[in-house]
């Protein structure tokens, strides 16, 4: 073997923080790859993560703050030059709604419907672009992804797969 990649997580629960390192150690030497930390607070109730990544390979930075109040769940994803936040919300006991908004016009749409304790079915629309619908029934998941052009939804793709433990 030539190199290694290597993982490294250290947490402490007591300041509630967390740091993650990826590297690769081999023949040319110790190569950083990335580093993040995550800090969590609560807050009037509700539960409030920050978390600065930065890819040393890249030199592609962001930072994800999100905040959870039980029912909803609010996501900013942040960068110089994009920017992501989707607000989730559980309505009842078996339907959550998460629209996605971004800097750039897109917008998204999923709905996730509980249809007993082992199976839901997911539905996520991307306007002028797909819908993409997935069923999850105990170990059997069924993908569909359907472009849409306009009016149109043309060439849908189909894909089952069932999970299987030894």
């Amino acid at each position: 073997m030539s190199s290694a990649d290597i993982e490294i997580d250290a947490d402490n629960a007591e300041a509630d923080l967390s740091v993650k390192m990826v590297a690769k150690a081999g023949g040319s030497g110790f190569d950083v790859k990335s580093v993040e930390a995550t800090k969590g607070f609560d807050a009037d109730g509700a539960r409030v993560t920050v978390n600065p990544r930065y890819n040393i390979e890249t030199e592609a930075t962001d930072v994800v703050v999100n905040y959870n109040n039980g029912d909803t769940d609010v996501k900013l994803t942040a960068s110089v030059d994009n920017q992501e936040v989707t607000i989730s919300h559980q309505i009842d006991g078996d339907n959550r709604i998460a629209p996605t908004l971004s800097n750039g016009g897109d917008v998204s749409v999923e709905w996730e419907r509980k249809l007993n304790d082992d199976s839901s079915l997911t539905a996520t629309l991307k306007p002028n672009e797909s819908l993409d619908v997935e069923w999850k029934d105990a170990d059997w998941t069924a993908n569909v992804n359907m472009p849409i052009d306009g009016t149109n939804i043309n060439g849908a793709n189909v894909s089952i797969k069932r999970d299987v433990s030894f």
